[in-house]
């Protein structure tokens, strides 16, 4: 009975880790593609002999860098608390045997 409900904890816990990894994915390309379409229209829309325009575009890519090597630091982290939590999981099941 126990290792029943033992196996059923592991199935909702990686189905959960699934979901959260592909809304993640999914949030993730969303919002690229957004900012990747206010880009463009920014690159359309700009005069970039004008030094103000040059400016506003040099710190859009400025902070547009700091915050994707944040996005992506964070995918790291979660991605490896994942690791810990499916290994957590496997050795529960070698255990078990």
């Amino acid at each position: 009975m126990g290792n029943e409900n033992l196996n059923i904890v592991r199935e909702t816990a990686l189905k959960t880790i699934e979901k959260s990894e592909r809304n993640y994915k999914l949030a993730f390309l969303t919002a690229a593609l957004i900012e990747c379409a206010f880009f463009v229209l920014f690159l359309l829309l700009a005069d970039l002999r004008n030094r103000s325009h040059l400016l506003l575009f040099i710190s859009a890519l400025a902070i547009y860098f700091i915050i994707s090597c944040g996005l992506f630091a964070l995918a790291a982290h979660i991605n490896k608390g994942i690791g810990r939590v499916l290994q957590a999981i496997e050795m529960l099941a070698v255990d078990k045997k």
